[in-house]
């Protein structure tokens, strides 16, 4: 017997939405209706510590969007996560509020290592159990989570290196300057420090990627004419792929990136930076290769609702 559930996820560069039915025996969940609404949440939150008026309007706007979506298939339990931003924001009561007055439910402003629980089952679930442990990077827009496990997460840690808060922090040139490149290079440097005094990195044998960031590397690795979760899906894109694909993002111009075929508009600007968090991760344990999952975050909260 399946339980209907609908799954929000809002981060700090995009609000997704999973309605899928669970079979809580099993674990399978079979996606009914899964979409992403790129809102810039965290829209300037690491240089002011507060949600911009405008940002939060444009993620209430989603949500209405969303809310009738998830009455249309008739989901009986909603589970809506808040990560990064409203982590961080002083102002998140009325994110807080706004999302209670549309959905009818309270945004968890989740830790990062509940974040990082809910990406490592996500992206888990369904990948062979080869005996060796998975490290599951998640690159979003305000922080990256590490976790390491095989069944489930044994050691997990979020640092505050997500693509859009690097962006802002650093790049002011386009293409970004040698200089600010350098910037955001010490930045995850620093941030993989932090995470390898929690996080074994290197001790496990396959690396998952998760998020935005990953899947778009991967279709642009993968020469895609158009965005194809089914073919990104459990793809493997090797480390001289991925720093191949870095090397021309952050030597390109907004208006060349915009031009390639697999770019969401809303990931345009932050691109370069997330694919510099990737190739520093892949550095710095040595991997190969990476799997790249589709599953994610919303497949977690998912299951947690049954």
């Amino acid at each position: 017997m399946t339980t209907r559930v609908a799954a929000i996820d809002c981060g700090t560069n995009s609000i997704r939405l999973l309605v899928a039915d669970v079979d809580p025996t099993t674990g399978q969940v079979t996606d009914l209706d899964r979409r992403m609404t790129i809102v810039r949440l965290g829209q300037g939150v690491d240089r002011t510590g507060r949600l911009a008026p405008e940002a939060l309007e444009r993620t209430f706007a989603a949500c209405r969007e969303y809310a009738g979506v998830i009455k249309e298939y008739g989901a009986e339990r909603l589970r809506f996560v808040a990560t990064s931003a409203s982590r961080d924001a002083e102002n998140r009561d009325d994110f807080v509020r706004g999302v209670r007055e549309i959905l009818g439910v309270e945004p968890e402003v989740v830790t990062g290592d509940q974040e990082a629980e809910f990406s490592f089952v996500g992206a888990t679930k369904e990948l062979p159990d080869t005996g060796q442990e998975y490290l599951v990077v998640d690159i979003g827009g305000g922080s990256t989570e590490f976790v390491v496990g095989r069944s489930h997460a044994r050691a997990a840690r979020s640092v505050d290196i997500g693509c859009v808060r690097l962006t802002e922090r650093h790049v002011r040139s386009d293409p970004p300057s040698e200089a600010e490149i350098a910037a955001i290079r010490a930045d995850v440097e620093a941030a993989l420090d932090l995470a390898e005094e929690t996080v074994p990195l290197r001790e496990a044998g396959t690396l998952v990627g998760l998020a935005g960031s990953v899947t778009t590397v991967a279709a642009i690795a993968l020469g895609l004419e158009e965005y194809d979760s089914a073919a990104i899906h459990r793809s493997r894109v090797s480390y001289e792929q991925v720093a191949e694909v870095t090397g021309r993002l952050v030597a390109s111009t907004h208006d060349e990136r915009s031009a390639i075929a697999v770019m969401h508009p809303g990931r345009v600007d932050v691109i370069a930076a997330g694919a510099l968090v990737l190739l520093a991760v892949m550095d710095r344990i040595g991997a190969r290769e990476v799997v790249v999952s589709e599953h994610d975050i919303l497949d977690g909260i998912a299951l947690s609702l049954v």
